[in-house]
């Protein structure tokens, strides 16, 4: 973290050593704990920029894009983080959703070898697989706060989501599809004895689970995938030629909780549950309930998310680099920069700042600001591709 930081261990710190200090990162915005930078929002920008760009935006379009973004940069970002952190208060987690995702995207792409598909990512995304899951997390993490904060609090008649089902059917047609989640026992590298002891504990797996067992329970024991055994070995959703053949011909002729015998695959034995299973044609009603809902909820949302905002705000502890604008700020907020020489790295309330002064032990001195020191010159891959 401290790549963000310019740091000086004392006020009275030798010119000698002072003339080595250089600029790493502009801090423009202190929100609680955390920090932004401008990298931060310059890499977002070159992100959209070659996104859109992808997309065949080009000239004016491109341009009036571009604009918009950054009008509202330093309120995105803002929005970003102060969501972030509300996550972390709720005890929000979304890696099980993380590695479920990045699961889908490597059997989409069909890529098996890990460091191939990282650098697969990392040619799609423009950003390091690393920065492309946790952009992803930040995300998700987002969605499940204004979820849970905001859109389960607006309220959509039951007339109004059969009245939109009825007038949208079309919308609601769908290819058949399986939700698989898996254990794998290893055999690779194994003496023929250690493959005999793998088949055994396997068909007990298999019994316990037939019995009653908590499947996600027996994953997170035995499963030697670790990727999918984070999330209960949930793997994403499968689509009739996507998976080996072996296992399409039992998976698809069986209903929503079916475990599967072992099934020998290169390398290991896999255990499956089908966790859902939807035939191909019209979705009901009750199947697509919760799309709809949201689909419904979205006009309304907007505004209720600037109000929820805009309260995180108001009880954040809040401060802005001169020259930058949060076009998303609480009314009568201020969040005018104060002294570097007030604040500490791990500075978390409000209260330790004002505080601060008594312990100049440490200082943080942003960049642009004047100071006595010289100036100084941004999943494993489904049973389907083993």
């Amino acid at each position: 973290m401290f790549c963000k930081w310019v740091v000086l261990l004392a006020a009275s710190l030798p010119i000698a050593f002072a003339s080595d200090i250089r600029i790493v990162e502009e801090i423009v915005a202190k929100v609680n704990g955390d920090i932004i930078t401008k990298g931060e929002i310059d890499r977002t920008r070159q992100t959209l920029d070659t996104e859109l760009r992808r997309q065949g935006l080009s000239g004016a379009k491109l341009t009036a894009a571009l604009k918009e973004y950054e009008a509202n940069a330093l309120r995105d970002q803002i929005d970003q983080l102060l969501l972030v952190q509300k996550a972390k208060d709720l005890d929000i987690n979304v890696d099980s959703d993380v590695t479920r995702q990045m699961a889908q995207i490597q059997v989409q792409s069909k890529i098996s070898d890990p460091d191939k598909f990282r650098e697969y990512v990392r040619q799609q995304a423009g950003m390091t697989y690393e920065d492309y899951k946790d952009q992803m997390r930040k995300q998700l993490l987002t969605q499940r706060v204004i979820g849970q904060e905001v859109s389960s609090k607006i309220a959509i008649p039951e007339a109004d989501k059969h009245k939109y089902y009825d007038e949208h059917k079309s919308d609601f047609v769908r290819k058949e599809e399986v939700f698989l989640s898996q254990i794998l026992i290893s055999t690779e590298g194994k003496t023929p004895a250690q493959v005999a002891a793998a088949e055994k504990e396997a068909k007990d797996i298999v019994a316990r689970a037939r019995s009653g067992d908590k499947f996600t329970d027996l994953v997170r024991q035995y499963s030697d995938d670790t990727e999918t055994a984070r999330n209960g070995g949930q793997l994403p959703p499968s689509t009739r030629g996507m998976l080996r053949p072996e296992i399409e011909n039992i998976v698809f002729k069986q209903k929503k909780g079916y475990v599967t015998d072992p099934i020998q695959v290169p390398g290991g034995l896999l255990i499956l549950k089908i966790d859902d299973h939807y035939d191909a044609g019209q979705a009901s009603f009750e199947e697509v309930e919760n799309q709809i809902t949201e689909i419904l909820a979205t006009p309304k949302m907007e505004p209720k998310v600037r109000e929820y905002l805009t309260k995180l705000r108001q009880d954040a502890f809040l401060q802005i680099k001169a020259g930058y604008v949060d076009s998303g700020a609480a009314p009568g907020k201020d969040t005018s920069w104060k002294d570097a020489q007030e604040l500490k790295p791990q500075t978390v309330t409000k209260e330790e700042v004002q505080a601060q002064h008594k312990k100049k032990l440490l200082w943080v001195i942003p960049y642009g600001k004047s100071t006595p020191a010289p100036s100084a010159p941004a999943p494993a891959p489904a049973p389907a591709k083993q």
